[in-house]
């Protein structure tokens, strides 16, 4: 039996919490799972991995703090992440041009690289984590999720 934040549920507790705590639930055993395989396969965090994944792509790369809105994190959070991805040559900082107080960032040849056997890794995982969720159901949950996000992007804000 597996112990989560679900065992918080009783036979009180509303439907709207339930779920809530479902989702976690669902979330935590999703993140271990590919955080132990990134680890283990790359020695890499999902911070770190994150990171590197907002900045594919992106070829003059980002602001810091346009990382740190995208990745809901503070800005010290991600200077740190960058600075050790600096240190392993995965990423560069680069001052602008046009306002000295802003850093960009982006991945080196090295970094993109690393990141492109990662991203097949993580893809693999997460395909691997959802394996004996039927198709049907997927496209459900994802309907449903999406529904409940517009619903939450709008009351809360």
């Amino acid at each position: 039996m597996i112990f989560d934040v679900e065992t918080r549920i009783t036979e009180k507790s509303n439907q709207s919490l339930a779920l809530w705590l479902r989702l976690q639930a669902c979330h935590n055993l999703v993140l271990n799972y590919v955080r132990d395989k990134m680890r283990q396969q790359f020695n890499v965090t999902l911070p770190r991995y994150d990171l590197m994944a907002q900045l594919a792509g992106q070829k003059n790369g980002l602001k810091m703090g346009e990382l740190s809105s995208r990745l809901m994190v503070s800005n010290g959070n991600i200077t740190t992440i960058t600075t050790q991805l600096e240190k392993e040559e995965l990423i560069e900082r680069i001052l602008s041009t046009e306002d000295r107080r802003s850093t960009f960032v982006r991945l080196t040849p090295k970094g993109t690289k690393a990141f492109n056997k990662m991203q097949k890794a993580y893809d693999a995982y997460i395909q691997e984590a959802f394996s004996q969720f039927s198709e049907t159901n997927t496209k459900k949950l994802q309907k449903s999720l999406s529904d409940l996000k517009k619903t939450l992007s709008i009351s809360l804000n």
